[in-house]
């Protein structure tokens, strides 16, 4: 990623973009094909400390790196950069770092999803408490919770091919996108060659809409991978304690308090969701220009794009390393489902009410006034509830017995599963 983004990384974009055209141009016959030829095998991708001794000057990048470019050359250097605006190169390589930009963070999105699959499978019916507004629901499965992962990273993946492909676009249609200086069959030669699609129509740059698509498809993914770490930062407390990153031999949690195991990677992780969240706001603004363009887009497109895809890059290789080696205490989790007295079986238990033929208020008055009791007096609420008349007086024991069985709530998490076996198989194909 480093690579793609230095300045050695956009000035050999920059040249294969110039090069691209320059054998267009000879494929039409509107240059020497010998001197294009010799173009291509002399040309190098200019030192950049060259280009920026250059543009100390010119104050022009662009152009700093046309002359650095033509210095390797001879008199054929006259056809570089022909009929061409510094756009129609500068647009047209970011869409070639961009594509091999996106390639790295789909790889990083499989390793994170793999992650996040094999440790679904491992807990599939390790029982936790499921918390709504931070309180105790009903019990899930732990290995459920990361399925729903799965699922959204999958999504983020397509979000982001989708994001890709809207940006496989080139342009060399001029300053103001009439071909006037060059020939929209350059464009087609040009950009087949380079692996890209022309432009439908631009103006002197590719619209920004795309670059917008794109920056919210990285910020999506990074806000997804902010979720799972938070959720891991929670789990994590103390007085939780269901989950707890990897912590090496010789590793510091604190440089007072050595007893600290801090979950630092996920914090880190959702330190970065907000640059990235950022970037997909600068993108927007990228939107609306001045007519035929101007370059207020340029300036922070240098920082926020690169910027963007560097600290995803990283999110989500932390976020598989995180999930990869995540320790897990099933045992802690246990504990933590009786912590509420058995409250989370209030539902089924107004709901063998109802089945018996109580109307539902009557149900959830009885239910309700059982669980505050439980909650208030940290009582067993199955206890109060075999000592409640009004409940006995409708279900028998068997029926209760039902009413309090854990197995219940995993009944039908081998649903979730199949689907999540179908949806990595299908990527796998």
């Amino acid at each position: 990623m480093a690579a793609l983004w230095s300045d050695e990384g956009k000035l050999s974009s920059w040249l294969e973009v110039e090069l691209a055209a320059l054998e267009a141009w000879a494929e039409l016959g509107a240059i020497p094909r010998d001197q294009a030829q010799q173009i291509v095998a002399t040309a190098k991708t200019p030192d950049p400390a060259r280009v920026r001794e250059i543009e100390a000057t010119l104050h022009h990048d662009t152009a700093a790196f046309i002359d650095a470019v033509c210095e390797q050359l001879g008199e054929e250097g006259r056809w570089f950069h022909y009929g061409l605006t510094s756009s129609d190169v500068v647009d047209t390589a970011l869409s070639l770092q961009i594509g091999r930009a996106g390639e790295l963070i789909v790889e990083g999105l499989d390793r994170a999803l793999a992650a996040v699959v094999a440790r679904a499978r491992e807990h599939r019916r390790t029982v936790c408490i499921g918390r709504t507004h931070g309180v105790h629901a009903e019990p899930i499965s732990f290995g459920l919770k990361l399925a729903v992962w799965a699922f959204e990273l999958k999504r983020n993946r397509n979000r982001l091919m989708q994001a890709l492909e809207q940006m496989r676009v080139g342009k060399l249609s001029g300053v103001v996108g009439t071909y006037a200086a060059t020939d929209p069959r350059l464009e087609e030669i040009a950009c087949k060659r380079l692996g890209l699609e022309p432009a439908p129509a631009s103006t002197q740059i590719i619209q920004r809409d795309r670059h917008a698509e794109l920056l919210n498809a990285l910020a999506l993914c990074a806000s997804s991978l902010d979720k799972f770490a938070l959720e891991i930062r929670h789990l994590a407390r103390t007085e939780v304690r269901e989950v707890q990153e990897p912590f090496g031999k010789g590793q510091k949690g604190s440089s007072a308090m050595p007893h600290k195991r801090n979950p630092v990677v996920a914090e880190r992780i959702c330190g970065l969701a907000r640059v990235v969240r950022a970037a997909a706001l600068v993108g927007l603004e990228n939107v609306a220009l001045w007519h035929e363009r101007d370059i207020s887009h340029s300036s922070a497109e240098r920082v926020v794009i690169p910027d963007a895809f560097f600290a995803l890059d990283y999110m989500l290789e932390r976020f598989a390393w995180l999930v990869d080696g995540m320790v897990v205490f099933p045992e802690r989790m246990r504990r933590n489902l009786e912590a509420s007295f058995g409250l989370y079986f209030s539902q089924r238990l107004l709901l063998a009410l109802v089945s018996s033929g109580l109307p539902r208020d009557e149900a959830y008055r009885i239910v309700q006034q059982g669980a505050m009791q439980a909650w208030d007096t940290e009582t067993s609420f199955r206890e109060l509830v075999e000592a409640d008349h009004e409940v006995t007086a409708r279900l028998d024991e068997k029926a209760l017995e039902a009413v309090f069985d854990n197995d219940a709530y995993l009944e039908h998490v081998d649903t979730v599963f199949a689907r999540l076996d179908a949806s990595v198989g299908k990527e796998k194909k």
